[in-house]
């Protein structure tokens, strides 16, 4: 395989929100993700797709501090967070959802996304034993602006109260999303968004997505296997193959890119466009 990967650069005068150089990682013999080096800018809605196997979520999980690398840098902002553990990333802005819902399900939709503001309080668990009055009034000023801020956004108000647990599958993948935006994160790495979703969800969802990158100015990173909503609403697309990051760019490049059909799709060119439509 050619050892030569592609690096895109919206603008090579800005400093990437984002930039990992010769990231690598093995567990035991295998290579999961092999001199990787992408930029991804501010303010930009970028996919990443590939085969399973291919090291999507083990990219994202080197990015948010699940995984050290056994060789290369990742940079956030200029700044070097390699070595940094998972929660200091977060308070830098970085946030995330899972492939897998990762929700407190015997907790309500609004005690759940208020974990995910908790990082911002500054009133902490010592602070809040002494500071009763005010830890509770941070608290409830809190729970106000998830209330007019993510849960009108996202259209939840119905379920803010409900447990999580008797949910239906789409809307957990939602809450996952508010608890997300509750850390009011500059990235967001969403890993597979509208996996096992309907269609009207997965509609949703990248509405909500397009929102969040428009409005919120979030910049969002995400994995996932629906080469529709990828395709449409991605600014750019990077594609990942046995480790290695084998094509990056525009949606309409990527579509026709020979090695993307060869090694992603598995099929004739002339399919792309039905592969896509069908979804």
């Amino acid at each position: 395989m050619n050892s030569t990967q592609p690096k895109v650069k919206t603008n090579q005068d800005r400093e990437p929100l984002l930039r990992v150089d010769s990231l690598s990682i093995a567990f035991g013999g295998v290579q999961a993700l092999n001199n990787l080096e992408l930029e991804i800018q501010s303010g930009t809605i970028s996919s990443i797709i590939g085969p399973n196997g291919a090291g999507k979520t083990t990219f994202f999980n080197l990015v948010s501090g699940f995984y050290q690398p056994t060789g290369g840098e990742i940079f956030f902002r200029g700044q070097s967070i390699t070595s940094l553990p998972g929660h200091k990333r977060g308070a830098l802005g970085i946030a995330r959802t899972f492939q897998n819902i990762a929700l407190f399900r015997g907790m309500s939709v609004l005690d759940n996304i208020k974990l995910g503001a908790h990082s911002h309080l500054k009133t902490g668990v010592f602070g809040a034993g002494i500071y009763i009055r005010l830890a509770q009034h941070e608290e409830l000023q809190l729970r106000e602006t998830i209330e007019r801020e993510i849960i009108d956004f996202l259209e939840i108000d119905h379920i803010r109260n409900a447990p999580v647990s008797g949910l239906p599958y789409g809307l957990q993948k939602r809450v996952e999303l508010a608890r997300a935006l509750a850390m009011r994160p500059s990235m967001m790495l969403l890993d597979e968004p509208v996996a096992g979703m309907n269609r009207e969800e997965r509609e949703d969802t990248a509405r909500f997505i397009l929102d969040i990158q428009e409005q919120w100015g979030t910049t969002i990173l995400l994995v996932d296997h629906d080469m529709g909503m990828v395709m449409d609403i991605s600014d750019q697309v990077f594609v990942f193959n046995f480790g290695e990051l084998i094509a990056a760019g525009k949606p309409e490049i990527i579509q026709s890119d020979p090695a993307v059909i060869e090694a992603y799709l598995g099929r004739e060119k002339s399919d792309i466009s039905r592969h896509i439509k069908t979804q």
